[in-house]
């Protein structure tokens, strides 16, 4: 996955979920931010960010908001990109070989998951969830509750159920993790889902990304503890 047109900047403030006040070549602008969870442990004021400048005239902000510095770790939190960057890896062999189908945002019960897939007689779901929540090397999700994420779970097993494969993949939006755990302290519930969801058969993934200024790109499988 490739930006455009990236520039550096300084933060300073999020009013709230939506924008952020970042100081860019000495000016202070209005920014969009491409995430809505709390990422309260990545926007801290004087963090070194990178925003997307827009080619629209029209928008009432200029830039994007798409990854922070973490210390010596850079962390893309656009949460736009996880679908992305997987449909990019699943259309280039990486998450089924002879994959016929990938199609995107399909209905199925009451949820609406990611991906549908096809594969010869096989077929299957996919929910793909981004992770920027990283504490010394230890990758965790979510970073705050999360209600619609634990229904995606409870569907998945019932996809399982009727005949479908099922999984869930943890797009990790930083390089460099020792492994990926449920956040069980913010969301005790999500972690019951899916250890009961991998019980059940659902396929638990989680990769970590190559990470760049202008860059995303799935990379290494990031060990699952459940």
């Amino acid at each position: 996955m490739q930006y455009r047109s990236v520039k550096k900047g300084i933060f300073q403030a999020r009013p709230n979920r939506f924008i952020a006040h970042v100081e860019v070549d000495g000016r202070l602008e209005v920014v969009h931010v491409k995430n809505t969870g709390r990422c309260r442990e990545l926007l801290v004021p004087g963090a070194t960010v990178y925003l997307e400048e827009s080619d629209n005239p029209a928008r009432k902000t200029r830039y994007d908001l798409i990854a922070v510095e973490k210390g010596r770790l850079l962390v893309n939190m656009d949460a736009q990109a996880p679908n992305k960057v997987f449909q990019e890896w699943a259309e280039g062999g990486g998450f089924l070989p002879g994959l016929t189908l990938l199609r995107p945002e399909t209905t199925w019960g009451s949820s609406r998951f990611d991906f549908y897939w096809e594969a010869g007689e096989r077929r299957g779901f996919v929910e793909v969830k981004g992770v920027t929540l990283e504490k010394d090397g230890h990758a965790r999700f979510p970073d705050a509750p999360t209600e619609r994420g634990v229904k995606h779970l409870e569907e998945l097993i019932r996809c399982q159920a009727e005949g479908y494969e099922a999984a869930v993949c943890f797009v990790i939006q930083m390089a460099g993790m020792k492994d990926f755990a449920p956040n069980d302290v913010t969301h005790p519930a999500f972690g019951a889902a899916l250890r009961k969801a991998a019980g059940a058969g659902v396929q638990v993934l989680a990769r970590g990304c190559r990470v760049t200024l202008d860059t995303l790109t799935i990379a290494e499988p990031v060990k699952v503890c459940l």
